[in-house]
């Protein structure tokens, strides 16, 4: 388009780009990034939230923790749960560079059985981890990458650094691991870790700031001739001319006046595992009973929009320190261990991680005893069986969705079963001699709830999310999947979707890094490479 066609365009309220993408999170900035490479093509990147450039709570990794349920956060509440904890909340970030601006930047290779299941059993075609490990490697400077490890690479935009080991109470908490036999590994060496513990590695810079997609992506084009950064601006339903998406409406405030960006050649939606089906339901694509009755016209009858929704449920442990805990942290979330509960498995099916901090956010109303010097573990549950729903409130795009994660609602219990194994695990690790020296009271679920019965009622009580939402616009090859492996809507033309809503099934390890390599591989099938 013309300067002046775009000067015109704009004055009418209406603007065309070659490429839109529609969210600023971990998938959509790579994806806009990368297409914006090539000069000959406009890219312009809409994102609901404010820039984060010069937001120090938002750029400095340490202080993730204040931006739960705060201006960032479009703050979710769940539909009340037949088995899980009702006053849950699902933080989404409202700020450009989405969870990985939000998030604790815990950074994990995508387990290769993980990837190859997604080609294998959903028929997902090119998702193997043969094609998608080169990915990983570009779009990462790893702190690990050398002779030793030449899968890592050394110039990607997503610095990838090693936690310094300086918490002593971790530590000891890598010797008890080891005590009780789970000993302490090297994570994303480029094998799966089944049983083992060790500092995590984070997508951070060395001197705090987080190495989120708007940071690693964005800031260093922004000023890109052809790349356009929207943000402010709240999409209000896709627009299609027949069934080809052409653009998109967008608000600048709950009550502003429409303005319509178009999609010249692909509009590509990465607003996450929560918006994107919200967003492709307020457009008519998604389950026509439900669409219809409340007033959306229906497009496209696609049942799996919103539907296969699946999380990573965790349970927490915390105790009284004997010892003074650390006062300063990378992000106070900072070693993981894995287990594996069932045997014979090629992944782990328990993950926990260690805080050293208080967490207490849905134990205390629930009468349990607080502490300010302590340290918890988190077991959570890599590949829960329970899946829920996204739908719509109303046809109100202002109006928050029915997010029902179904939580413990798999009818064999695995979920339940694995979870509060690992809470005896965690116990367990706690008790070892390594920790003598500062596993003091244990604070919750206390030393009465001994039983599977009062470990259950706990869990359903005062469970939480690791803020993993992912499977609401599953890929795949079935019908049932809306989205084929190039990332395209079935039955629609010249829309994508890149973000977590598209994992067929869940990673059993923190998603953020694959989320990024979405959005490199969306760019990469748009370009045909």
């Amino acid at each position: 388009m013309s300067t002046e066609s775009q000067a015109a365009a704009s004055a009418a309220g209406v603007r065309e780009f070659d490429y839109v993408v529609v969210g600023g999170g971990s998938g959509g900035c790579a994806v806009a990034a990368r297409l914006s490479e090539d000069p000959s093509v406009s890219v312009a990147l809409i994102e609901a939230g404010p820039d984060d450039r010069g937001v120090d709570e938002v750029l400095q990794l340490n202080r993730w923790m204040e931006l739960l349920e705060s201006g960032y956060d479009w703050d979710y509440p769940i539909e009340p749960q037949d088995h899980g904890n009702s006053f849950m909340r699902h933080s989404r970030a409202k700020v450009l560079g989405g969870c990985s601006s939000h998030n604790s930047c815990i950074a994990f290779w995508p387990p290769a059985e993980d990837l190859d299941e997604w080609e294998s059993r959903f028929g997902a075609t090119g998702w193997n981890a043969e094609a998608l490990w080169p990915v990983l490697k570009r779009m990462e400077t790893n702190e690990d990458a050398g002779p030793d490890a030449p899968h890592h690479g050394d110039s990607g935009p997503v610095n990838l650094m090693n936690i310094p080991p300086v918490d002593p109470c971790g530590v000891a908490l890598l010797e008890a691991a080891g005590q009780y036999g789970i000993p302490t590994v090297t994570f994303n060496a480029g094998t799966t870790v089944t049983r083992g513990a060790n500092f995590f590695q984070i997508n951070s810079r060395p001197d705090g700031v987080r190495s989120s997609s708007s940071v690693s992506y964005i800031h260093p084009i922004v000023d890109r001739e052809n790349f356009t950064l929207l943000t402010g601006l709240r999409a209000k339903r896709l627009l299609f001319d027949g069934l080809r998406c052409v653009g998109v409406e967008v608000v600048d405030n709950q009550f502003g006046r429409t303005q319509v960006i178009r999609s010249a050649r692909e509009l590509v939606l990465s607003a996450g595992a929560i918006d994107s089906p919200k967003l492709l339901m307020l457009s008519g694509i998604g389950p026509a009973e439900h669409l219809a009755g409340l007033g959306v016209d229906v497009l496209m009858d696609s049942p799996g929009v919103g539907s296969n929704l699946q999380d990573h449920p965790e349970g927490v442990v915390s105790w009284e320190a004997l010892a003074p805990m650390v006062e300063t942290s990378t992000q106070w979330w900072e070693i993981g261990i894995f287990d594996t509960v069932d045997s014979g498995l090629d992944r782990p099916d328990l993950m926990m991680h260690y805080g050293s901090v208080p967490f207490d956010m849905h134990t205390l109303r629930q009468g349990y005893p607080t502490a300010e010097n302590v340290f918890c573990l988190t077991p959570n549950v890599t590949h829960a069986r329970s899946r829920g729903t996204v739908r719509l409130r109303s046809r109100d795009f202002r109006d928050k969705p029915l997010v029902d994660p179904r939580y413990f609602s798999d009818p064999e219990g695995y979920d339940l079963r694995i979870m509060t194994e690992g809470i005896r695990r965690a116990r367990e690790i706690a008790r070892q001699p390594a920790m003598a020296g500062w596993t003091g009271r244990e604070l919750f679920p206390g030393p009465d709830a001994d039983s599977d019965a009062d470990l259950q009622a706990y869990i359903e009580r005062t469970h939480n999310t690791v803020y993993h939402p992912v499977g609401s616009v599953a890929m795949g090859a079935s019908d049932d999947a809306p989205v084929d492996a190039e990332l395209r809507v079935k039955g629609v033309e010249g829309l994508r979707v890149a973000d977590a809503s598209i994992f067929p099934e869940h990673t059993s390890v923190n998603p953020n890094i694959t989320v990024m390599m979405v959005g490199e591989r969306c760019a990469d099938l748009i370009r045909g490479r």
